[in-house]
């Protein structure tokens, strides 16, 4: 059984910057690499199984009724619908190795117009994942995952105080398999009923009638560094040029390209109220929505009509307590994703694509976790720390 049948088994936000990239950049040329953050995986035994898996994955079309449900969200234009029935994805955009240093690792390099690129990330993370758990984890204990996810969905639905807390799946590219992201999606469902948000996932959203979720990724600011007129408008340019095509909708500005300072001193008045909220994607979440909120505040906007997206490493706990902390003071929203998809009783990998390269240029992401920058240019990560005034890396 192949690991991807469909091209909508990917999240929503590939396809909300695939319809901007299409309008505003179908000229742009990226770079994306793959990186395994967990020590001592040792990937390129499965090396091959992973190449017939991203083959397979360029066998697939958009069918009449994924395209027919696509044209059903409001925020999906016509003539991206038109493109999509014609997409596909080739082979000839990303290899597949073995890491020449022979430690076990791999590279993966996907190389091409971003417009034909963008849809690779999260499919081949998937894929990866499940090759290598099918390999080492030949006899999951999926009794122990429902057991842990019963638990999780007691924890908010069992507490009154909780009626308003709403969570969402988040976890397609880490996921343990195919079939195990289903069960969970359908044990949220069932189980949690209003407290269960939605999807990030566009297949799993069409299959079972639930609300597909996601705005923008680091991906998209990160190409505004070569997009843009100006390395140091770039964070605002990639606002504006989201607002142009979506005209207020889809109004979530994601908070951590540039880590929290850059942020808020780019987001002002003007994005304060165009903007519906902002999401969390690294650092201290809860100093993080202080400071979101304070900044609302002395911007005169009541921050009890902005959304807060928590979406960084969360476990059910940790969002209880953020909603527990910021409840009454703004309008909430939490995306779990690992914790959810892939919580067994076994490690689950810390891998990534990320772009490093558009148009030819360097670009990285400089968030509140320094862990998470990803470029291979140390010249330009100082030069973009000096651009946007923040202290040098240690």
């Amino acid at each position: 059984m192949m690991i991807v049948t469909s091209l909508l088994d990917t999240d929503l936000y590939k396809f909300t910057m695939m319809q901007v990239v299409l309008h505003h950049f179908p000229g742009a040329q990226v770079e994306y690499r793959f990186k395994c953050r967990t020590p001592g995986i040792r990937l390129a035994p499965y090396v091959e199984q992973i190449r017939r898996e991203i083959h397979h994955l360029c066998t697939l079309r958009f069918t009449e009724p994924e395209l027919a449900y696509l044209r059903t969200l409001r925020f999906i234009k016509s003539d991206f619908v038109d493109f999509l029935a014609l997409f596909h994805m080739s082979d000839k955009y990303i290899t597949v190795d073995a890491a020449p240093s022979g430690n076990g690792e791999i590279e993966i390099t996907v190389k091409g117009p971003w417009l034909h690129t963008i849809l690779f990330e999260v499919p081949v993370l998937a894929i990866v994942n499940e090759v290598y758990f099918r390999n080492t984890q030949p006899d999951p204990d999926y009794g122990e995952g429902h057991r842990r996810l019963v638990n999780k969905i007691g924890l908010i639905r069992d507490d009154p105080a909780l009626a308003a807390l709403r969570v969402a799946d988040y976890g397609t590219r880490r996921r343990f398999s195919r079939t195990w992201h289903e069960e969970v999606i359908i044990g949220l469902r069932d189980r949690l009923g209003d407290n269960f948000a939605g999807t990030s996932n566009v297949w799993y959203a069409m299959r079972h009638n639930i609300l597909p979720l996601g705005t923008m990724a680091h991906e998209y600011l990160q190409a505004c560094q070569a997009l843009g007129p100006r390395l140091r408008d770039s964070q605002t340019f990639g606002f504006e040029m989201w607002a142009r095509e979506y005209r207020g909708d889809l109004g979530i500005a994601l908070s951590d390209v540039y880590g929290i300072d850059a942020f808020l001193r780019d987001f002002d008045l003007y994005f304060c109220k165009l903007f519906d909220g902002a999401r969390h994607d690294s650092g201290d979440p809860f100093d993080w929505g202080e400071r979101i909120i304070a900044h609302y505040e002395s911007n005169r906007v009541d921050p009890r009509t902005k959304t807060l997206v928590f979406s960084d490493s969360l476990n059910v706990p940790l969002a209880i307590s953020l909603y527990q902390r910021f409840e009454h003071r703004a309008k909430l929203a939490f995306g779990i994703g690992t914790n959810l998809t892939n919580d067994l009783g076994i490690s689950p990998l810390q891998i990534v694509i990320k772009m490093v390269r558009c148009n030819g240029q360097p670009v990285a992401k400089l968030s509140d976790a320094p862990e998470k920058t990803m470029c291979d240019d140390k010249a330009y990560l100082a030069y973009l720390r000096q651009v946007f005034e923040l202290p040098p890396a240690d």
